[in-house]
């Protein structure tokens, strides 16, 4: 180096205080960024219970904050990443100004999801822990974003839906729901003697039952069969509730009409032979 008259000395210097201020921000934002988390659960819990907003809102809310939250700081992370390394941050962020509205015609899409999921958020639509169908697909939210919304099917598949294709929802997490329980019953039945058996089983069933709001009540005949009559037990209870109490129930009326004798039919076949003389 010397004989070339070359001194990297003030390079050498220049490079390690560019590593070391790239290594300082980098911690720092990994210092932060859970600190900034935290900061945002504790004041929507906060505001949260002084608004009386349900822990399904709260959720939601959060981690729509969580990821504004998370992109405004890796945008600030990257912007003084460059300027770090001496990059001239003003013609890059014009530059992207001009890139930004020359390819806005070609995100028409991500446009729409974000507005989508701006007014699914203001109007409320769905919360995240609510059951619902959306997009063509039920499952319960795990996200609402600005962007997607994710929903958790009942096989475990988590589906990433688009804002702008959901189109219609039905949200079955509002108010109480409905547990519905058909019971096929043997045609030579007293049909007055086995809606009593019954009613007094799920009466038996509601008591002491926190999920039940209102019934189980036997409605009546719903259905002929091929070999039952069928009869319709209706049940009102909290969200989410409704599925978990139709199964026991079946299992509590199974039991009962057991040991009433009680016949709940099922298929038969009847073999004929035939015998040549």
């Amino acid at each position: 180096m010397e004989l070339w008259g070359i001194d990297f000395e003030p390079y050498i210097r220049g490079s390690i205080s560019i590593i070391l201020k790239i290594i300082v921000v980098i911690i720092v934002y990994s210092i932060v960024k859970p600190i900034g988390k935290r900061i945002i659960k504790s004041i929507i819990e906060k505001v949260g219970n002084r608004q009386k907003l349900s822990d399904g809102r709260k959720k939601t809310l959060e981690k729509l904050i969580h990821n504004i939250y998370t992109y405004i700081l890796i945008f600030v992370l990257v912007i003084t990443l460059l300027d770090i390394v001496g990059i001239p941050i003003g013609p890059i962020l014009a530059g992207a100004g001009i890139l930004g509205l020359a390819i806005s015609f070609g995100a028409q899409g991500l446009v729409s999801d974000i507005v989508t999921g701006f007014f699914i958020l203001m109007e409320r639509q769905i919360d995240v822990d609510d059951y619902v169908v959306a997009g063509g697909l039920d499952g319960i939210v795990e996200e609402v974003g600005l962007r997607t919304t994710k929903l958790r099917g009942f096989d475990g598949t988590l589906h990433f839906i688009p804002n702008r294709n959901i189109s219609n929802v039905t949200n079955h997490s509002r108010g109480n729901m409905r547990a519905l329980v058909d019971i096929g019953i043997s045609y030579n039945e007293d049909m007055d003697h086995v809606i009593s058996v019954i009613q007094k089983a799920c009466d038996a069933f509601a008591t002491g039952d926190e999920r039940i709001k209102e019934g189980p009540n036997v409605i009546g005949v719903q259905s002929f069969g091929a070999s039952e009559v069928v009869l319709r037990i209706i049940a009102q209870t909290e969200n989410g509730e409704q599925f978990g109490v139709e199964r026991e129930l079946r299992k509590a009326i199974k039991e009962t009409l057991d040991q009433a004798g009680i016949e709940i039919p099922y298929p038969h076949q009847v073999m004929i032979q035939k015998t040549q003389a």
